[in-house]
């Protein structure tokens, strides 16, 4: 199939690549032409892991190319993917004039019959929107499809999840398109779900808002466990083995973030209140997720009192490992709490520096993990990088000026940081 994909960003890139890495012809637009240039001379304006790779590959073979030019995507194309921003406004609601925009150019430039599909993060009912746009501003009244096709990607792990997909979701108004995606997505031997386009809307902001619920309900467990005594990874291990429930989003830690959680679940909230059903749970898991990082930022001031000109290391940058994000990072959040309070910070992340610059500009910027903790009063774990695993703990002890680390991504074993003499404080494992 002759694809093109407007947007280059975590989604766009990925999903136009891995077209491609699957037999079809891609080309991926943007209006950013920095941007484009940096993708045709070979740079990378992401870090995902195996995604430079498969790029050079199939641009190689010819498979794959970019260009500023919607013009040229909607010319040279079969199906026409949208995968630009849908920023957060205030109050919750979701910024669309970014679909809105590519819809209206997409009409201007088609003369013949195109399926457009909205793979961007959209409110329930924009499908709807975005027919009545192109309908509206395609001055050739050519006929066409809108389809939604949610993608469901984890940055840092966003090639194989798209490679092994669980599920593919597809939604339609109408059957015509329905074949040619099930032929786009035929190479990934995935099962597919063909539904209404609202259903095929809503799918995507109700599993992100209940995965978020997940991992809110963990940490308030967290919170019980240190009040009893209690080892939040043993409850955790015991929850999960219930094939009802499921191990994986049950790791207590400072909070979910992110350019998905919070947004989407802001969201929905927001898209529920309008359709009359107020989401109060919703609202409960963002309360829990809040109070997770005050409930941190105390015990780190609680240990060390003032903070005020104190030095404090911090190893993770990006909201999670294997990516250079750092939109809505818990772990950004973290420092400019600590920052507020007067605290001075030493940082590294394996690749999200310099993203994080702009964001913390007064911090240090270490390069090497093993150097961050040197003159600090304490040394915080924010990202789970499994690099950090292998931190020299005995190096770490010698540099502090006091043994002080405090995990918020429960890397350690506490009995063995104890053992090495370190007051070592993590999330949910006994006391605080």
């Amino acid at each position: 199939m002759r694809i093109t994909i407007i947007g280059t960003g975590y989604v766009g890139l990925v999903s136009g690549t891995c077209f491609a890495e699957g037999g079809h012809t891609v080309i991926c637009v943007d209006k950013d032409a920095g941007k484009i240039k940096m993708l045709q001379a070979g740079g990378m304006p992401i870090y995902e892991p195996g995604l430079e790779e498969l790029v050079q590959k199939n641009v190689g073979a010819g498979r794959l190319c970019f260009s500023a030019s919607t013009k040229e995507g909607v010319e040279k194309s079969d199906v026409i993917f949208i995968a630009v921003p849908t920023p957060p406004l205030p109050g919750g609601a979701v910024d669309l004039s970014f679909i809105e925009g590519v819809s209206r150019e997409i009409a201007g430039e088609m003369r013949e019959y195109k399926i457009v599909v909205d793979k961007s993060t959209v409110p329930v009912k924009t499908g709807e929107k975005v027919v009545e746009t192109i309908t509206r501003y395609c001055k050739a009244k050519v006929d066409f499809d809108v389809v939604s096709n949610p993608e469901f990607l984890r940055e840092g792990f966003a090639v194989e999840d798209f490679m092994n997909p669980d599920r593919v979701v597809i939604g339609v108004m109408s059957a015509r398109p329905v074949l040619a995606m099930k032929e786009i997505y035929a190479p990934y031997n995935a099962p597919v779900i063909v539904t209404d386009i609202n259903s095929a809307e809503l799918i995507k902001h109700a599993a992100n808002s209940f995965l978020a619920m997940k991992i809110s309900f963990i940490n308030a467990v967290s919170v019980i466990c240190e009040l009893s005594g209690a080892n939040v990874q043993e409850v955790a291990q015991g929850m999960g083995m219930d094939a009802r429930i499921g191990r994986r989003f049950l790791d207590a830690s400072l909070g979910f973030g992110g350019s998905c959680f919070p947004k989407d679940l802001s969201a929905f909230i927001r898209i529920t209140e309008t359709l009359g059903y107020p989401f109060g749970l919703l609202k409960e898991v963002q309360k829990i997720n809040a109070e997770q990082m005050d409930r941190f930022v105390k015990k780190v001031s609680d240990t060390l009192w003032v903070l005020k000109g104190k030095t404090i290391g911090v190893l993770g940058l990006a909201f999670k490992q294997n990516t250079d994000d750092v939109r809505m990072s818990p772990a950004i959040e973290l420092c400019q709490r600590l920052q507020q309070e007067g605290a001075r910070l030493r940082v590294h992340d394996p690749q999200a520096m310099e993203k994080a610059k702009a964001l913390l500009p007064e911090a240090t910027y270490v390069a090497n993990m093993d150097e961050v903790a040197e003159g600090c009063e304490a040394l915080i774990i924010a990202t789970e990088w499994p690099q950090f695993k292998k931190l020299d703990l005995d190096r770490a002890r010698k540099s502090l000026m006091h043994p002080i680390i405090f995990d918020g991504r429960n890397l350690f074993n506490p009995e063995e940081m104890e053992r090495l003499g370190f007051l070592y404080k993590s999330i949910g494992r006994g006391k605080a």
